[in-house]
């Protein structure tokens, strides 16, 4: 009798334990956004990871062993090319190369770095110390990150962050032939400075084609209307002088907070945005109030005549940091740089947990139609905030 009892109790204690699991599955955030995607039509409008995620880890050299992650992508010679930053033990911000022939698996990637610029303001050494405590977040004390790529022209152009300490945070361009790039021969151009000194500016990206014959740079997402962004038209980047040619530029950190579709906080733009016959697609990062401390994945349509005008803004995030290895490093992170489309198919790449790279797709036509679907808030600018 008493060994029947004991049965009956494991298998009570156990059925307990399934329950639990069940529920807590049932109650989680990933199901609870998959299910309100289910019920709202909103199916098409997520991007899916892939099953080979992180696509690329750190690396066995030191110039690569801390982090890899925000990668910058370019679909050229029918293969597609990463530029990701890679952090070292010293501390420095690098550019690492990695290639694919299907965008998933990347089988080409050099065992050393395709640029570097390590101390961008020329301080003298004893100035210079790295402390992974004073940048938590990843950040350096010298390099260059969060490149973003778009082929114009016959050539490959590169904005990244110059970062050389909280107080020089600049945005830099770099360029290269499409020949040389293919051929792997990294004869970049001198670096130059985009944003004036003195001001703290980051993630600034180009169209990836002239516009009315001229670069179009889009530097900020809080333009002077709650539906519009800020982009500067150039006609000649190599003779663009911040000092004398230089614009304004709202940057998040003191920035008004616009309230829209699913989020309290913009922070800034994704990869270089992807013209589509529906308007000109763009990834950005934001947070929304209840969850502040965990960077999203945004989607809006910008007009392909004036693409300072927002058309259309998904209504929910299109990704969200809820795998593993979106959050063993800095928590809650998903950070996109690089975005490209093969045949019907869009790929973006992201950083996940300031550590690893990752791919994400999604078919474009019916991501675009979800996208679409979605409404169009009004943008109610709150007051500014800083960090």
């Amino acid at each position: 009798m008493s060994v029947i009892f004991f049965i009956y109790l494991i298998a009570a204690f156990f059925s307990f334990f399934i329950l639990g699991c069940l529920l807590g599955a049932l109650f989680s955030r990933p199901f609870r956004e998959a299910l309100v995607a289910i019920l709202t039509d909103q199916r098409d409008l997520f991007l899916s990871r892939t099953y080979c995620n992180p696509i690329l880890t750190p690396g066995d050299t030191p110039w690569a062993a801390e982090a890899v992650m925000n990668p910058a992508a370019v679909h050229l010679g029918g293969r597609v090319h990463l530029l990701y930053r890679a952090i070292g033990m010293d501390g420095v911000s690098r550019m690492g190369y990695a290639s694919s022939p299907n965008g998933i698996v990347f089988d080409d990637r050099l065992p050393y770095p395709v640029y570097v610029a390590q101390n961008p303001r020329n301080l003298p050494g004893h100035l210079r110390r790295y402390s992974p405590m004073m940048y938590p977040s990843g950040g350096s004390w010298g390099g260059c990150e969060d490149p973003r790529m778009a082929a114009i022209d016959g050539r490959v152009y590169v904005t990244y962050n110059a970062f050389d300490g909280w107080d020089f945070i600049r945005v830099a361009l770099i360029s290269i032939s499409e020949a040389d790039f293919a051929a792997k021969r990294w004869r970049w151009s001198a670096p130059k400075l985009l944003s004036r000194p003195g001001e703290l500016h980051k993630n600034w990206v180009l169209f990836p084609e002239k516009i009315n014959g001229r670069f179009a740079l889009l530097h900020s997402l809080h333009g002077p209307a709650p539906d519009n962004v800020c982009i500067e038209y150039i006609d000649d980047l190599d003779a663009f002088d911040p000092t004398k040619d230089g614009f304004a530029s709202p940057y998040h950190d003191s920035s008004p907070t616009h309230e829209a579709a699913w989020h309290h906080r913009v922070r800034g733009a994704g990869p270089p945005p992807i013209r589509t016959d529906r308007g000109w697609l763009l990834f950005y990062h934001a947070t929304s109030e209840s969850e502040g401390h965990r960077y999203k994945l945004g989607a809006m349509l910008l007009d392909l005549d004036d693409p300072t005008k927002v058309i259309h803004r998904a209504s929910s995030p299109v990704l969200s940091p809820d795998e593993r290895y979106e959050n063993d490093g800095k928590p809650g992170i998903v950070y996109a740089c690089g975005a490209v489309v093969r045949g019907e198919l869009l790929h973006v790449y992201y950083g996940g947990a300031d550590k690893v790279v990752c791919v994400a797709t999604a078919p474009l036509a019916p991501f675009l139609d979800a996208l679409i679907k979605g409404y169009m808030t009004e943008l109610v600018p709150a007051p500014a905030r800083t960090r």
